[in-house]
């Protein structure tokens, strides 16, 4: 059947990549087959030809922006090719996500030819690394104690950053230090240029996860760097790596997905290929309902992490509120997801060895620094609830019905066949605060009302009369979450307020999953359409504020069949197998 028209370029190169990557569960496909990734981390090293595989491809030109001479073109691109890496390794994924996190300052506030010189470098090849942590301080960034003395036209740079991801492979250093008494700025360090003696390389940090990547640090001791090094206005440093933690905080949720799509693959094939009691363990209830629960949570983490990758291009001044959403959610629902394959794998998924050479195990212990990565989980939801006090009494000019600005914003986010604008970084379009705008919740009462007028005329029987109800009792939690911010004036960082914020972060997540209905249904047809999933979904988030909300065992079949096909294609588990329209898209 013919492919959707102007499915957005995201899916094209993710399959291009997934193609040249090949199936992680065929021993001979190279270094990315889980057997050459368990092989490589039992020595605590990459899988050999790994890196050179995805640089062959062309991976690194996916960090630099098309305007320098790269493949970054939109957020959504990189979160597509990041997911398929992920699916296979995360362990490569992070090398190039630190990678990632130390070049965004100077794509945003560097001058022509701190660009210059970086686009080049990463294009060669040459890796780079953020240095803002210290072993003594964590995130408590204002503490930091590396210091760039000025001394005639150069900076005298001392100071220890640990642990820091590609300190020793890593030839850029994006160094936070203080310049001034309580000013700190970002600094451009190439190694390159540095007297040798003025620096070095900390000893590798060993850890859980991640084997074989360069977590270590670099400690400078009087480096001098030129003064022209510091990136953007001296004394801003500590803005910038708020504003740059927005875009690798929404990057972070690919590693989530792959890792998700692997693990729900991984249990799939031991369901159906182990028996018990005389038929494959899938036919046990228990069983059935965890692999379907992880398949539904893989769906909602879609709808929440794509319409936040196009945002920075569509709307940069909402990544302050949305990323720490996505970054919250979306990694503590892969963990949940890992865990519960975790029960259908029993004592299989302890073991190093068996099941898919026991990458289980691997990906486990890997996924878990997603939630550690740019901001704790409660520092995320920390920043999530300093906002909520805002965004229930929202400015007067937030959209509401009819407003068409709101309306062409929310479809640029969810219409996954409209191609979002070229990336041209730009730090000035990041803000420290949502202003108290949230178009995705704070349209409620609009959505709800288009939501179940497009149900009654065009989904499934019965969808209608669920989504009613549903929406009925997500309207419910929203009026107890905006009663809880009120009774709780000035309340932003105690248990309860987390709560509340823990608690926005679902019904994002609910209205992200009918906002990509809603402006998906016309062009995908099919089960999506019909809208079973998105019933299914609602449900599944319903049952983390009420456990005894059970699924509509009427709308399972086309879900699963959906599972299984996607399954024996060796396709990935997404929302587009429910279109009926993209079965011939090749996407991976």
């Amino acid at each position: 059947m013919p492919a959707v028209p102007g499915l957005s370029p995201a899916h094209r190169i993710a399959a291009d990549l997934d193609r040249r990557l090949g199936d992680p569960m065929d021993d001979a496909a190279g270094p990315f087959s889980y057997k050459a990734i368990v092989e490589a981390e039992e020595r605590d090293e990459l899988p050999p030809g790994a890196v050179d595989t995805v640089r062959a491809w062309g991976f690194p030109k996916y960090l630099v922006p098309s305007g320098l001479g790269g493949r970054l073109t939109t957020l959504e691109e990189l979160f597509f090719v990041t997911r398929g890496i992920s699916r296979r390794s995360v362990t490569v994924a992070v090398m190039y996500g630190s990678g990632l996190l130390a070049v965004n300052p100077v794509w945003l506030w560097g001058d022509d030819r701190q660009r210059r010189t970086v686009a080049d470098g990463v294009l060669d090849g040459d890796l780079a690394c953020f240095g803002v942590s210290e072993a003594d301080h964590g995130s408590d960034v204002m503490a930091s104690e590396s210091e760039a003395e000025p001394e005639g036209d150069d900076l005298v740079l001392t100071g220890t950053k640990w642990p820091v991801g590609n300190a020793t492979r890593g030839r850029f250093v994006t160094t936070y230090a203080k310049t001034g008494t309580r000013d700190f700025s970002l600094i451009l360090v190439d190694k390159n240029e540095l007297d040798p003696g003025t620096w070095s390389t900390l000893p590798p940090v060993r850890t859980v996860g991640l084997r074989g990547h360069d977590l270590s640090g670099v400690a400078f001791s009087g480096a001098r760097v030129p003064a022209d090094r510091v990136i953007g206005r001296r004394g801003s440093g500590l803005v910038q790596t708020l504003k740059t933690l927005q875009i690798t905080r929404t990057a972070i949720a690919a590693l989530s997905v792959g890792t998700m799509d692997a693990v729900v693959r991984i249990g799939m094939e031991y369901s159906r290929r182990r028996t018990l009691y005389g038929s494959d363990i899938y036919q046990i209830p228990v069983i059935r309902d965890h692999l379907v629960k992880a398949h539904l949570d893989l769906l909602i983490a879609e709808c929440v992490a794509i319409p936040v990758a196009r945002c920075l291009t569509v709307a940069p001044g909402r990544l302050s509120l949305w990323s720490s959403i996505v970054k919250y959610f979306v990694p503590v629902l892969g963990e949940e997801v890992v865990a519960s394959i975790g029960t259908v794998l029993a004592a299989r998924g302890y073991l190093r060895e068996g099941v898919a050479h026991g990458v289980f195990q691997k990906l486990q212990r890997d996924h878990a620094i997603a939630s550690i990565f740019e901001g704790t989980t409660h520092v995320n939801l920390a920043n999530v609830a300093g906002q909520l006090p805002f965004l229930i009494e929202p400015p007067e000019d937030t959209g509401g019905p009819g407003d068409s600005d709101a309306d062409e914003l929310l479809a640029d986010l969810f219409c996954w066949t409209r191609t979002p604008p070229a990336w041209t970084p730009d730090g000035r379009l990041l803000q420290l605060t949502n202003e108290g705008r949230d178009e995705i919740g704070q349209r409620f009462d609009v959505m709800s009302e288009e939501l179940l007028t497009a149900a009654n005329a065009h989904a499934a029987p019965g969808v209608a009369a669920e989504l009613k109800e549903l929406m009925s009792a997500v309207g419910g939690m929203r009026a107890k979450v905006e009663e809880g911010i009120r009774a709780s004036e000035g309340d932003t960082s105690s248990v309860a307020a987390l709560a509340r914020a823990k608690r926005y972060c679902e019904l994002h997540a609910m209205f992200s999953c009918v906002l990509t209905w809603l402006h998906n249904r016309h062009e995908f047809g099919g089960p999506f359409a019909e809208g079973q999933w998105l019933v299914l979904c609602l449900q599944r988030l319903l049952q983390r504020a009420q456990p005894d909300t059970l699924l509509s065992e009427e709308f399972l079949p086309s879900l699963e069949g959906a599972m299984f096909r996607n399954f024996d294609d060796g396709r990935w588990f997404s929302l587009l197998s429910l279109a009926e329209l993209l079965a011939d898209t090749g996407d991976g």
